[in-house]
C-alpha cells in the first residue's frame, strides 16, 4: 500500500488503531466514491470490527493513501 508522508507521520500517529486491511478493504469494496475539488478521491465501506463506516482518502491516482478516519456523519 502506497501512502504519503503526513499519513504515516502525522494519521498513523493519531489513530494507532486502525488497521491496514482495513483501508485495503475500503480501497476495493468501497460502497461510494467520490472526488474532491482538490482531485483525491474519498471512498467508505463498512468495517465490522469497527462497527462504523470508514472513509479512505486518496490522492488522484486512487492509490495513494494520503487520509482515513471514521465517517461519523455518513449515510449510505
Amino acid at each position: 500500500m502506497k501512502t504519503t508522508h503526513y499519513f504515516v507521520s502525522s494519521v498513523m500517529t493519531r489513530r494507532p488503531y486502525l488497521k491496514v486491511e482495513w483501508i485495503e478493504y475500503v480501497l476495493s469494496n468501497s460502497i461510494r466514491t467520490e472526488v474532491q475539488a482538490n482531485g483525491r478521491i474519498r471512498r467508505w465501506a463498512f468495517i465490522s470490527e469497527l462497527g462504523k463506516y470508514l472513509r479512505v482518502v486518496t490522492e488522484p491516482d486512487g492509490e495513494t493513501v494520503h487520509n482515513t478516519f471514521p465517517g461519523r456523519r455518513f449515510k449510505p
